[in-house]
């Protein structure tokens, strides 16, 4: 396996040898057999992966004759085994001082050497997905050091490290919090199989809580609205399936009914955490009034209303800025960080009224919209525009991904990746085929962008493939040219979501 971290192949030096045998060759009236080790059996250094076996056969000889002996091996300054071979199955991150002792009746040879057991998960492609029964399985691609090709950790990450642990079902959301992978199933509802919130080392894949939500019949999560940031004591919105909301705090571990969103939202929610300090933004849709909301640092909910942040019984009627339109989806437009040192987080959403969609950018920060001029604009009381773009082809759970490198939105559709530049008129579904995946059947459920944008990655699945039908293909983001495909890596994709270090 090609590890992450350059394993340094260091030449047995004959300082790191030690013996024990007697100088005195005389002794007993005969001449010592002093065990040697060949020269380049071993290494000084061993860097390892989680959960690879570290195998070391060494190579000796005796002088002056054979004679029987004894291996022992020491992990940790403590015996490990006396098998000739050493089989170490690198199961916990860490360093330790090892040694490889040969011993015969005459005397005794040493060497010693460092083992590190490294992450192989540290930052990558993470996919969740299910197989036909619902049961969750993680696949990894990680990020390589040296620009090589890496290669997948496939699907059952997560049943290797926690052998001992029955996941509940349908996996719905994975989110990235704090030194932490969180993830969410629904369960089948029945027995012990029941909503279930898991919190995993995101090194290791370990899972180290978890939290069984039986209390709640209406508890189905398919969205955790919960940023990178480790803000203690604020409840973050979940939602459920049938759009209902619950609050759930990741510190003390708890499930309550909502009080910021008592309502019923759309399947599409934005969670903006700049990563530093705590500092974070929560867009959601109300379906009941047609409105956007927004939670920012735990306060709120405010509505963007035509007197931009309002209280959601004064967003109505007349000052309602979306006029209670029905979502078609929204999406964080992706910044490269110099990007981001120059513009505020901007979120673009499209609603429509009936089959026509208007889009709007979302200045989150400055509490504010902005949009460019086209033919057919409704104004706020600020001079803020949106623009009617055409027909719909999409709806709320539309996988989708936008940048400000190229101004484009990619979408969805069917097995086609289809390209938008959100700054134009041009109308959806004029939108050009960027890249086809798969086969006809193929259904596309998720993408990520490289920080650069210049590389994006799109997951999707086979439906007639039975076994690991969960594919996943990297292209460029402008051409659409394909750079690379990780065919039957996992099974169908859930979430994918870009771990970082």
């Amino acid at each position: 396996m090609k590890k992450l971290l350059y394993t340094a192949a260091i030449l047995l030096s004959s300082m790191m040898l030690t013996s024990c045998f007697s100088d005195d060759t005389t002794l007993a009236t005969r001449p010592l057999a002093e065990i040697v080790l060949s020269e380049g059996t071993m290494q000084e250094v061993y860097n390892m992966d989680k959960n690879d076996v570290l195998r070391i056969t060494p190579v000796y000889t005796q002088t002056n004759g054979g004679k029987p002996v004894t291996v022992t091996w020491e992990i940790g300054e403590k015996v490990f085994s006396h098998d000739e071979t050493l089989e170490y199955e690198c199961r916990e991150l860490g360093s330790w001082n090892c040694r490889l002792i040969l011993e015969n009746e005459d005397g005794c040879t040493f060497f010693p050497f460092k083992l590190h057991v490294n992450s192989p998960y540290e930052e990558g492609i993470t996919i969740l997905s299910q197989d036909a029964n619902g049961r969750p399985y993680l696949a990894f691609l990680p990020k390589t050091l040296d620009g090589s090709r890496p290669e997948f950790f496939p699907y059952d990450c997560l049943t290797k490290n926690n052998d001992d642990t029955e996941f509940a079902s349908y996996p719905a959301d994975i989110v990235q919090c704090s030194g932490t992978l969180i993830f969410a199933c629904q369960g089948k509802q029945s027995g012990t199989d029941v909503p279930t919130i898991y919190y995993v080392n995101e090194k290791t894949l370990v899972v180290e809580n978890m939290l069984t939500v039986k209390e709640y019949a209406d508890f189905k999560p398919t969205i955790l609205g919960i940023p990178s940031l480790d803000a203690s004591g604020v409840a973050y919105p979940i939602i459920c399936e049938n759009g209902k909301t619950y609050e759930f705090s990741t510190t003390e571990g708890a499930i309550v009914p909502a009080t910021k969103m008592p309502y019923t939202y759309a399947q599409r929610m934005l969670v903006y955490d700049p990563g530093y300090g705590w500092n974070y933004d929560i867009l959601f849709w109300d379906q009941e009034i047609g409105a956007l909301g927004l939670i920012y640092n735990g306060y709120g909910p405010y509505y963007l209303s035509k007197n931009y942040h309002q209280g959601r019984e004064t967003c109505s009627g007349t000052n309602n800025y979306f006029d209670g339109r029905q979502l078609a989806g929204m999406c964080l437009i992706r910044m490269t960080p110099q990007q981001a040192n120059t513009n505020a987080a901007q979120a673009l959403v499209m609603t429509k009224n009936g089959m026509i969609v208007q889009k709007t950018v979302v200045s989150t920060s400055f509490w504010s919209y902005n949009y460019d001029t086209a033919e057919t604009v409704l104004d706020d009381n600020g001079g803020t525009k949106m623009t009617c773009v055409g027909s719909c082809p999409i709806t709320e759970t539309t996988p989708m991904i936008a940048n400000m490198t190229y101004f484009s939105l990619l979408f969805a559709d069917g097995n086609k990746v289809r390209r938008w530049y959100y700054t134009t008129n041009t109308q959806l579904t004029q939108a050009d085929v960027l890249l086809t995946v798969g086969s006809s059947e193929a259904v596309i459920t998720g993408f990520e962008m490289s920080s650069n944008h210049e590389q994006s990655y799109v997951s999707f699945y086979e439906p007639s493939e039975a076994g690991m039908n969960g594919h996943l293909w990297i292209f460029d983001t402008d051409t659409g040219d394909v750079i690379d495909k990780y065919d039957n890596i996992c099974y169908r994709p859930v979430k994918m979501i870009y771990k970082k270090k």
